[in-house]
């Protein structure tokens, strides 16, 4: 039997390796590094505008308004935004921490207030066998499981957050203001895309860095 791999299909592939590794469950790495840059005009003041009304939106519920600025701000993936626990969000004093990669980003103060709220009320569309005792910040349909990712990006669309656009957009900015280095470890994505988007954005840190230890050695021999 011949096995055609697909673009869905290998895309599905390594995000289950990428969750895999995340949770110290193999040690197999699968860079998702075929990307040639944006394949659109990315709007900036979009993604700030839709970005302003979520963080205020009071009436709309909790979950939309924190996933989608999580794609919004932090470029995260519905996939990766699904499977957050309450574990990924903790408190450092009067700071609201959300772990996405190896290091925990901080939260700003509204937006830091949202994800506690969520994290205390959570709840799934299931009312049987939910006792509200799931460890998912997003949980879905299902008792104890989480949101799907379909489901997920199906919701924001709804609301007028295109996921891959919007995504794209933070990125973009994102990696025209951090090292890749750094980028890759706030946000869990591969260090070889975090290259990929900087050298997109025109984000030029390694002469920046070379700048910086040059000024460094000037002013030690002074």
């Amino acid at each position: 039997m011949t096995v055609v791999a697909s673009s869905n299909n290998l895309t599905d592939a390594g995000n289950f390796a990428r969750w895999l590794r995340r949770n110290k469950l193999t040690s197999l790495d699968f860079p998702a590094s075929r990307w040639g840059g944006p394949s659109r005009v990315i709007d900036t003041e979009a993604r700030w505008e839709q970005a302003r009304w979520l963080l205020h939106h009071d009436r709309l519920h909790p979950k939309e308004r924190l996933a989608g600025l999580l794609v919004l701000l932090y470029a995260q993936r519905a996939t990766v935004i699904s499977r957050l626990t309450l574990d990924h969000v903790t408190t450092d004093g009067e700071q609201v921490l959300l772990r996405l990669g190896h290091e925990p980003v901080v939260l700003r103060e509204s937006l830091g207030t949202l994800a506690l709220q969520l994290a205390a009320t959570r709840r799934g569309h299931a009312s049987l066998g939910d006792d509200g005792s799931s460890t998912w910040l997003f949980p879905g349909g299902r008792p104890r499981q989480p949101v799907s990712a379909l489901q997920l990006t199906e919701r924001l669309r709804q609301i007028g957050i295109r996921c891959g656009q919007a995504r794209s957009a933070a990125l973009f900015q994102l990696a025209a203001d951090l090292p890749a280095a750094v980028l890759a470890r706030m946000l869990g994505i591969h260090i070889t895309v975090a290259v990929t988007w900087q050298r997109a954005s025109a984000g030029d840190w390694a002469g920046y860095a070379a700048d910086v230890s040059r000024r460094t050695r000037k002013d030690d021999n002074q």
